[in-house]
């Protein structure tokens, strides 16, 4: 792992703090003054920031965040827009999220304090459910593309993206709520976290989405936590995680 994201994962800087240390010469890797934001921290590497070690826990803990429209999911926006650390208490300020939600989305989002979990649920094809509110139909060619899958270009991206085009895999499921010629509204299920990508799909169709908002993300559902709260996981939802992480490992043997 990259120093900079091992400091930012394992402490309450920011990655670009954890920058700032290091081109300053504050860190040192095995009593050495590393210079470095790319170095590479190996198992064993001990790891001191302005004299104090960096700790690693094997013990893990995981929160779920009912994120509203209009915050972002990173640390620090340099346009000084509002950041999910803004509003989740201080004690959360390093928690890791697993995947985005972009500026106008709300919704389940997951956080956890360990590196090794969210790396997991992050590239896992775990389903993502969705209820989202576009402007338009849901046409005949939406559906087959719901269902086999399709090529979009960079409509709906984020305005940085340098993804021109990109495959998106066929839905898992799709619910038809409401079809009519101004509004319609659907939930769906996706088992991959490519940037924007629901928005990039009713994009293709030139349908503007004006609501999106996520339900669940595999076994770990929104239900009634109220918009802007957190709740931690419950017995349940850690007895599956662990499960997971289990299987993970064993497919990975």
């Amino acid at each position: 792992m990259r120093l900079n994201k091992f400091i930012s994962h394992h402490t309450t800087y920011s990655r670009r703090e954890a920058d700032r240390l290091i081109f300053e010469g504050k860190v040192k890797v095995n009593g050495k003054i590393v210079t470095n934001p790319a170095y590479d921290v190996q198992t064993g590497d001990k790891v001191a920031v302005n004299g104090r070690p960096v700790k690693k826990s094997t013990k893990y803990t995981c929160i779920v965040y009912n994120k509203p429209r209009g915050e972002l999911v990173t640390k620090k926006d340099p346009k000084g827009r509002k950041t999910i650390y803004d509003s989740l208490p201080k004690k959360y300020k390093h928690f890791i999220p697993v995947g985005r939600l972009d500026f106008a989305s709300e919704g389940l989002l997951i956080l956890t304090d360990s590196p090794k979990v969210a790396d997991a649920l992050m590239n896992s094809d775990l389903p993502r459910v969705y209820k989202l509110r576009i402007k338009g139909d849901i046409t005949p060619e939406m559906e087959a593309a719901m269902q086999e899958g399709v090529e979009v270009g960079s409509e709906g991206a984020h305005e940085k993206n340098t993804q021109e085009k990109i495959k998106l895999k066929p839905f898992l499921n799709y619910q038809i709520i409401k079809n009519s010629p101004k509004y319609s509204t659907i939930k769906v299920a996706i088992g991959e976290g490519k940037n924007r990508e629901l928005r990039r799909f009713f994009a293709h169709f030139g349908r503007d989405v004006l609501d999106l908002k996520r339900l669940s993300y595999g076994w770990v559902s929104l239900n009634a936590l109220p918009t802007g709260k957190t709740r931690y996981f419950d017995k349940r939802e850690y007895k599956l995680l662990k499960e997971f992480l289990q299987k993970e490992k064993n497919d990975k043997a």
